[in-house]
């Protein structure tokens, strides 16, 4: 265990007087690797529920098609659905081939209100 120790801190002292780019960026991309992990296994999940869009939209969905509904779905099934969704076609003001326009903006400006949350 002491020689373990050693070996530790004798590698933390050569990396810091002496870097080496491809261990620094390798040790980078770990801790990110890492910190992601950490951060999706202690989520308190206490942000919005991406199925909030869907029924917001319940009483306008006599405007929407049959298909239209059933991809309002798959796109509200969970949050990273509904952050990629926003981001490809209402941040980036794109036109969606599954939407008819006007349903794209009242998807797209449900989606505004909680954009904060996702």
């Amino acid at each position: 265990m002491k020689k373990l120790l050693i070996l530790i801190v004798a590698i933390a002292l050569f990396l810091h007087f002496y870097p080496q780019p491809e261990v620094n960026k390798k040790l980078d991309e770990m801790m990110t690797i890492a910190l992601d992990t950490f951060s999706s296994a202690t989520d308190t999940k206490a942000r919005l529920k991406a199925d909030k869009i869907y029924t917001d939209l319940k009483e306008e969905l006599d405007s929407f098609t049959e298909d239209e509904v059933d991809y309002l779905k798959e796109v509200t099934r969970n949050r990273d659905s509904v952050k990629a969704f926003y981001l490809d076609y209402c941040k980036a003001n794109k036109n969606n081939p599954k939407f008819h326009t006007v349903n794209l903006g009242k998807v797209c400006k449900t989606i505004n209100r909680y954009q904060k949350y996702f």
